[in-house]
């Protein structure tokens, strides 16, 4: 044990510490409102229960009768064990400690993968249009339609998922002797240091950037009238019911996404470019790019995996076709996206406030 353990406050941040309470404050906090919304029957809105895309969800697969209680009997159990990591002095050994890392890892790879599906996805993409167009009545949209509780539940479930992630590789630090602010230890590995960072994120953030490309290509050609992949009529229907611009948004944040991924490995990415106005070339805040990257990476993996699982996504898109051959792709988008995410927090963390290390 060091000084910097014993004393953090002395050291660095106290922020890592903060996870696990939070974690439990929050997962605590859901649980007791799906224990009581079991109890009253007040409902629960995801799954079979979401008439508003909870076909395109895993949970569609658990029917209500069961989900309900093991939602809240995870999320309390979960509250419990993230509480139990927040005490420094929780070192468990062997078997005990395998047992509580795996079923946090678990758990909190299920709220952020699983509970969370495509409309998570479309609603980042949309966002910003949603927010600049509301004053103005654009898009011709139902708020109350898109802002449901069953998303807020959907981000929800993202959040707490994050916050018990976090706790439990902080414990995980903690309990292997390494540092508990940036995970370094005594014994370096070599594929995180800034240069091997380099050279595996580069390829990372390629696959990251080209596979969103993809996507848009088809989108926007179907936006300008070009049947890329599909038929003139199954065009002029999507055109009619008004999905073809649907697609064009998600194509313009696909490109969006593109070109801020690049910035992942370029210049640009860790300075800000001459022309934004008031902070052209101050340093780019190391947060300001790995958070947003790492909810859209989670985002597209669960979307992914809800809509490839879904046989009703094989018979609208005809199977391995140019519909849907580049979200075949999005697996292995989220995956580029969060290694070129980690490589660019390995080149850039710089040395540690809290251990000295770097």
């Amino acid at each position: 044990m060091t000084k910097n353990d014993v004393f953090p406050s002395r050291a660095g941040s106290r922020r890592p510490d903060r996870l696990a309470p939070l974690a439990a404050g929050w997962l605590g906090l859901w649980g007791v409102l799906a224990l009581v919304s079991m109890l009253t029957d007040a409902g629960y809105p995801l799954g079979p229960n979401d008439s508003n895309g909870g076909d395109v969800s895993l949970l569609r697969l658990v029917p209500v009768e069961v989900a309900t209680p093991l939602f809240a009997g995870v999320l309390l159990t979960a509250a419990v064990a993230a509480l139990a990591m927040s005490r420094p002095a929780a070192r468990p050994r062997g078997p005990l400690r395998a047992m509580l890392a795996g079923y946090g890892w678990a758990v909190a790879l299920a709220l952020v993968l699983v509970v969370p599906d495509v409309r998570v996805l479309i609603v980042l993409g949309y966002l910003p249009i949603l927010i600049v167009g509301a004053p103005f009545g654009w898009p011709p949209v139902d708020y109350a339609d898109v802002f449901t509780w069953a998303l807020f539940a959907r981000f929800a479930a993202l959040a707490g998922g994050l916050l018990l992630a976090g706790a439990v590789l902080t414990w995980q630090r903690r309990t292997t002797g390494a540092c508990v602010g940036c995970g370094r230890a005594d014994t370096g590995r070599r594929w995180t240091t800034p240069a091997a960072a380099t050279r595996w994120g580069r390829w990372a953030a390629g696959i990251a950037a080209a596979i969103p490309l993809t996507y848009a290509v088809t989108r926007f050609a179907w936006a300008a009238g070009i049947p890329l992949g599909i038929s003139r009529e199954f065009l002029t229907e999507m055109r009619d019911t008004g999905l073809v611009w649907a697609g064009f948004g998600l194509a313009a944040f696909a490109t969006v996404g593109a070109i801020l991924t690049l910035g992942l490995v370029q210049r640009w990415g860790e300075r800000f470019p001459r022309w934004v106005v008031g902070l052209a070339g101050r340093r780019v805040p190391v947060k300001l790019a790995v958070l947003p990257a790492t909810v859209v990476a989670l985002s597209v993996t669960a979307a992914s995996l809800g809509l490839l699982s879904n046989p009703k996504f094989w018979e609208l898109t005809g199977g391995l076709s140019l519909t849907g051959a580049p979200m075949l792709l999005w697996p292995l988008w989220g995956v580029a996206l969060g290694a070129a995410t980690y490589a660019y927090h390995l080149r850039r963390r710089g040395t540690c406030r809290r251990c000295g290390r770097g």
